[in-house]
């Protein structure tokens, strides 16, 4: 792997401790950097500076120097070069440092800062942190009791501003917990490319709107939930569904496209209330799409499949029709590399042909990829396709109809969205295995039930050949099993090489016998992926609006 180049790094005085920090980043993130924290509300790190909510205000100052000869003042009481103080406080976020650079945080002119605007946040702000939705992750009730006064001076009439404003489908505004941080706007202004929300009026009457004829509709709206600092917005779908503390965090990846976006789940005893995107600078900074969040929904879908007869019987009756030959192989774009790999080994133990269904769309250019499987590259790496696949599967069902091929092995895929006919699928023996019904599994002579990405755990290959895990957010649906264990002992049952079902073993066997993989184990992986050798496949031409990697957006860039 391409080593990035390590930065210049500075020399600053943070509190009185001297570190060496890199050069351009502002005060916040070098002082993060050390350990301190210095409040905030309107920066972000993969924002633009705006420098309104004043939370970061710290002292700073320079070492002196003589304006005639640009020589060092020197203290004489401590024989160190004299530091001149800016007599008012700056904006952390809106300060780059610079070497010698001076920051005060814990000074008794920040703390005062620190505690006035703090006043004034909480001027109009209701008191009401039990009922609000966004308790238990909400800086301002954080940042109130770290920073405040802790008691209130304030005894005037509160302006009450507008609740449960739709600012658009899936998201809804309580404006008078909003703190006018403007993060939403600039994130619509400068990630999303849907410039729709603004300010209107003044001072203790500003409020957050959109503007007339246009709402919060795009595609990735959600994330201004994500990053509102307060109660102010939030999700239509998780409002007041549940208290975040309550729910446990998985770590996962967005399959709704090649772009692999990471995600955490949030479930409690075992169902799901939503899924958040995961910071992984390399493939989707901090940012998914709102298309993504509502996937979790499939575990409880009224088209799941549901379980019928015991597993044995069932892999009993595939394994007989799949040894009778004939045999047509098609695997899915949406499996995992390791369900991939088994697939891949039971097409070569019954030396059949082996394929997946393409899913095209028209890529957004953000998180949205032209290609709409997870894990397209996975079959390829695994050897399950060794070209792009198709989205009809027009050579299968010519060899169905010439009487070629008696009995299709189906992982996931409906046929007839791919191609083929009631008829044509009248004509074989078709082994299912997947989570949800459809034509294919109606017209199945063995079906088994799997199930869903939240369910079980593995790896995808995104659009960037980026191996990246995912685990187990909740059990699985009683009586289904995991399609790994059940193409393992599917590829036992047909007479295949016996290997383990567990990640350990599996991953044993695909780093011995995949030369991309050599060396790699699954409890291995670092949480942001592992981008392989991908020059074996250069020469493919793959969807159009494939991006390789997501571009943030900049000050420079936006400015």
């Amino acid at each position: 792997m391409i080593q990035p180049a390590k930065p210049e790094l500075v020399t600053v005085n943070i509190d009185g401790q001297e570190v060496e920090v890199p050069k351009g980043i502002n005060v916040i993130e070098a002082a993060r950097m050390v350990g301190v924290d210095v409040p905030h509300y309107c920066y972000h790190p993969k924002l633009t500076i705006a420098g309104n909510c004043r939370m970061c205000l710290i002292e700073l100052g320079m070492p002196a120097v003589d304006r005639a000869t640009r020589e060092p003042i020197m203290d004489e009481a401590t024989g160190k070069q004299k530091i001149n103080w800016i007599p008012r406080p700056q904006i952390g976020c809106g300060t780059n440092v610079s070497p010698g650079m001076h920051i005060k945080t814990q000074s008794d002119m920040v703390k005062e800062c620190r505690e006035g605007v703090m006043e004034f946040l909480l001027i109009n702000h209701p008191l009401d942190c039990p009922i609000c939705d966004q308790a238990g992750e909400c800086k301002l009730q954080e940042q109130a009791t770290g920073y405040g006064r802790g008691y209130s001076r304030f005894i005037e009439q509160k302006n009450v501003k507008p609740k449960r404003t739709q600012l658009g489908p899936r998201v809804v505004l309580d404006d008078e917990r909003c703190v006018l941080c403007s993060r939403c706007i600039r994130f619509s202004q400068e990630v999303a490319k849907d410039d729709v929300l603004g300010f209107v009026d003044r001072g203790s009457y500003s409020t957050l709107t959109c503007y007339p004829g246009k709402e919060l509709a795009n595609n990735y709206s959600l994330n201004t939930v994500d990053i509102c600092p307060v109660g102010a917005l939030t999700s239509t779908d998780f409002r007041f569904k549940m208290r975040v503390w309550f729910l446990k965090q998985t770590n996962s990846i967005d399959t709704e496209s090649s772009v692999g976006a990471n995600t955490v789940v949030w479930s409690r005893e075992g169902v799901i209330y939503r899924i958040t995107p995961r910071q992984n600078d390399e493939v989707n900074d901090t940012w998914m799409a709102d298309s993504g969040r509502i996937l979790y929904k499939q575990v409880q879908s009224d088209d799941r499949l549901l379980p019928a007869g015991s597993l044995a019987d069932n892999l009993a009756a595939a394994s007989a029709l799949l040894k009778d030959g004939g045999v047509a192989v098609v695997g899915s774009g949406r499996s995992s590399v390791e369900e991939q790999f088994f697939t891949a080994r039971i097409a070569k133990q019954l030396e059949a042909k082996s394929c997946i269904v393409a899913r095209h769309g028209e890529g957004d250019g953000i998180l949205v990829s032209a290609d709409r499987n997870p894990n397209t590259r996975g079959a390829l790496v695994t050897g399950l396709i060794t070209g792009l696949p198709a989205t009809e599967l027009t050579e299968l069902a010519a060899d169905i109809d010439a009487g070629a091929v008696k009995t299709v092995l189906v992982v996931g895929e409906d046929l007839t969205a791919a191609g083929l006919s009631a008829d044509q699928l009248a004509k074989v023996n078709i082994v299912y295995l997947g989570f949800h019904a459809n034509a294919t599994s109606a017209a199945a002579k063995v079906s088994i039930a799997g199930l869903t990405v939240f369910e079980k755990s593995g790896t995808y290959i995104n659009q960037q050949f980026r191996l990246q895990k995912f685990a187990s957010a909740v059990p699985g649906l009683a009586g289904a099993t995991d399609d790994r264990v059940v193409l393992a002992q599917l590829l036992a049952a047909v007479g295949g090489e016996t290997t383990g079902s567990d990640l350990a073993s599996v991953w044993s066997a695909l780093s011995r016998e995949i030369s991309v993989l050599d060396g790699l184990a699954y409890a291995q992986l670092p949480d942001t992926g592992l981008l392989l050798d991908s020059t074996a496949w250069s020469g493919l031409a793959f969807p159009e609006g494939e991006t390789l990697h997501y571009q943030p957006a900049t000050a420079e860039a936006t400015a």
